[in-house]
């Protein structure tokens, strides 16, 4: 397994600055020690999304007797969806629409925790996430490999929680723009893994296009 790839994808599709206008804006009734919690309650949250994901991802795969080549070509495409929305300067996993944002402003003026929905899920890890370390997961060959796919989520809950807490000076630094310009780098990164997992995937189903010719 190429160690690299997967926490590059990773850092991509969840992108923790995308998400910090979010994270401001839901929060912008909290105080300072409220605010801290839900950053690192979304943290730990995604890095159990990702732990599971890696964990037990392919045991559901088997469950419901999905191939995963026929699932490296459903995922390509999902991180492929997520990387146009990254190039349209959104976040990966963003489906929230006006009146799920209106819900979720009266759900902490009520002071209800959002650190897990929906800041966590779907904004941090969705399915792309998931089917990011599915895949992943099932390119391990020894029990150290999937040992550094966990790490990996764990590298990515502390990404998440600095930028959560250190939310309002990053905004002020970068700035939206500076923001959708790097969502939109990872953007095309992400696009380009993508078809690589697609790729690799349609080369298991089919593989007369896997051939070279003579």
């Amino acid at each position: 397994m190429d160690l690299i790839k997967p926490l590059i994808t990773l850092l991509a599709i969840v992108n923790p600055l995308a998400i910090v206008p979010f994270f401001i804006h839901y929060t912008q009734e909290y105080n300072e020690r409220q605010r801290r919690r839900t950053a690192w309650i979304s943290a730990f949250s995604a890095f159990v999304v990702i732990a599971i994901s890696a964990l037990l991802g392919l045991q559901l795969l088997g469950f419901f007797g999905i191939s995963i080549a026929s699932f490296q070509v459903g995922g390509g495409l999902l991180l492929l969806i997520s990387s146009l929305n990254m190039l349209n300067a959104q976040p990966a996993e963003a489906k929230t629409n006006k009146e799920e944002i209106r819900a979720t402003e009266v759900k902490a003026s009520l002071g209800a925790s959002i650190a897990v929905v929906p800041l966590t899920i779907p904004l941090l890890t969705g399915p792309a996430t998931m089917s990011t370390m599915v895949i992943y997961a099932e390119k391990t060959r020894h029990l150290w490999e999937m040992a550094v796919l966990v790490g990996y989520g764990v590298v990515i809950g502390l990404a998440t929680g600095i930028a959560f807490s250190l939310a309002e000076p990053i905004a002020r630094v970068l700035g939206k723009t500076g923001i959708n310009v790097m969502t939109r780098l990872m953007g095309l990164i992400l696009a380009a893994l993508a078809v690589e997992v697609m790729a690799d995937g349609l080369g298991k189903l089919f593989p007369i296009l896997g051939r070279t010719a003579p």
